[in-house]
């Protein structure tokens, strides 16, 4: 029954998603719901306690970062950037390669260390105006999209920033460029078979006679500044993004140390409030780059950008607080199943996969699917169970290596089911519902799983790691 209830919460918050409700009133009703059927006197000390915990303390670690990613996004809309970057990507591989295009820019922004979702609000603008240009449904984009942030270049490549490739390391003493030849593969076999993927699913839209879409809701706004800046002008404040980030991640610890305190200037005797930089470094360094390239666009278009900032702003900073809190709902979601009994039978039932790398990819993507994080599923299962994976994995003979890269590729595969934070946020900043777009989402989501498979095929067949 405890497992019961624990479905039931899950398959009842997905359900409101695709329907188009908001996750925001319906993932603390879907948890605290499940508390209530578990027991129902801890429905308010869960609530306060753990669901409104878990998600304030995402709010206060990310609410910078989906505002900054937002307003960047929304400059380089009306600076003119986006369309001079999709007029030169148009010239260069030709509209019948859009998508591709896409996903080389989200593969870039992601495996150069910007966060996931600094990427979809970054690439949007330019996306929309390309398939519209290249007459591309719009409905594909989030599909794009997920393909190029969310799958080879956030777990499979080697040495890859992105935080599910780093979580492993603590657990199996590795680094980041773990197993590169079989992360390699995987992530050929993944960027593959998606494009054959979305590109089939243009063709039949093309055959079918439908277009771009009319109404349809976030539009980026057309670019009335006159003549386009250069390319390399207009994608410089995106690159100088990537390589911020990663100056400031290595220059962020070495300037402030593993802690950092200080005396607030209040009336009476107040406690130093120390920081942890340790934790909250890599966070520091995307806001930071962030901020970086907002001043750059700035500093390259600034006629055009204020002609409409007031208003630009507005929309950007509404979206950010709608992402935002919806990711955070579905974080605190996700912590509140955790806790619950129904889901130790989850974790209890999925250890008793008797193969050692199979167990380990079934319960890190069961465990993410069930949260609606990547992160936060491997975390949990990896807590629970990495000494039983890796005492299997010794007797076994297989290395700590090939572990790390399949529980890392495995964190990213049915964590993005519709309650997914990081799909209700690509969904809202592209203006599209879960009816509309999940589909390719979804079906991204499917290879993506199925590249665990074929990596851990690749090693039984060949011992290559």
């Amino acid at each position: 029954m405890a497992f019961v209830i624990v479905l039931a919460a899950l398959c009842f918050l997905m359900y409101v998603a695709y329907r188009g409700h908001s996750v925001i009133l319906f993932a603390p009703v879907a948890a605290l719901g499940a508390v209530l059927l578990t027991d129902p006197s801890l429905v308010a000390p869960m609530f306060t306690g753990l669901f409104m915990d878990k998600m304030v303390g995402f709010l206060k670690l990310y609410f910078p970062v989906f505002l900054l990613g937002a307003v960047f996004g929304k400059l380089i809309e009306t600076s003119g950037f986006s369309k001079s970057i999709v007029a030169a990507t148009i010239r260069l591989v030709g509209r019948e390669r859009a998508m591709l295009a896409i996903v080389a820019v989200c593969a870039l922004l992601t495996y150069g260390g910007v966060s996931l979702f600094v990427v979809v609000f970054a690439v949007y603008p330019f996306a929309a105006e390309l398939f519209r240009q290249s007459d591309i449904p719009k409905r594909l984009i989030p599909g794009t999209i997920a393909l190029g942030a969310f799958t080879f270049t956030m777990d499979a490549l080697p040495g890859t920033p992105q935080i599910q490739n780093i979580i492993p390391t603590a657990f199996f003493g590795t680094d980041t460029w773990a197993a590169p030849v079989l992360g390699s593969l995987g992530g050929v076999f993944i960027l593959i078979v998606g494009l054959i993927y979305l590109n089939w699913r243009r063709r039949v839209a093309l055959k079918a006679g439908e277009g771009y879409g009319q109404n349809l809701l976030n539009e980026p706004a057309p670019f009335v500044g006159g003549k386009l800046a250069h390319p390399l002008l207009a994608i410089a404040p995106l690159l100088l993004v990537g390589v911020s980030n990663k100056l400031l991640s290595v220059w962020l610890p070495q300037a402030y140390g593993k802690q950092h305190s200080f005396d607030p200037a209040v009336i009476g005797d107040a406690a130093p409030v120390v920081q942890e930089v340790s934790k909250i470094a890599a966070i520091w360094a995307v806001e930071g780059a962030l901020l970086i390239g907002i001043a750059a666009v700035l500093a390259l278009a600034w006629k055009p950008v204020m002609a409409s900032f007031a208003e630009g702003s507005k929309a950007a900073i509404g979206g950010a607080l709608l992402a935002a809190m919806n990711t955070a709902s579905e974080y605190g979601f996700g912590a509140v199943i955790a806790a619950l009994p129904g889901f130790l039978v989850v974790a209890n039932v999925l250890g008793a996969i008797p193969d050692p790398l199979v167990n380990e990819a079934i319960t890190v993507t069961a465990l993410a699917g069930i949260t609606g994080s990547a992160s936060g599923g491997m975390s949990i299962a990896l807590a629970a169970m990495a000494d039983t994976f890796i005492a299997n994995a010794q007797a076994a003979g297989i290395p700590m290596e090939v572990l790390h890269r399949v529980a890392s590729m495995a964190s990213g595969g049915m964590d993005t089911l519709p309650h997914n934070g990081a799909v209700i946020t690509l969904l809202a900043v592209t203006g599209l519902s879960h009816r509309q777009a999940y589909k390719d989402v979804f079906a991204i989501t499917l290879i993506k799983t199925a590249a665990v498979f074929v990596v851990i095929a690749i090693f039984y067949a060949t011992g290559l790691v």
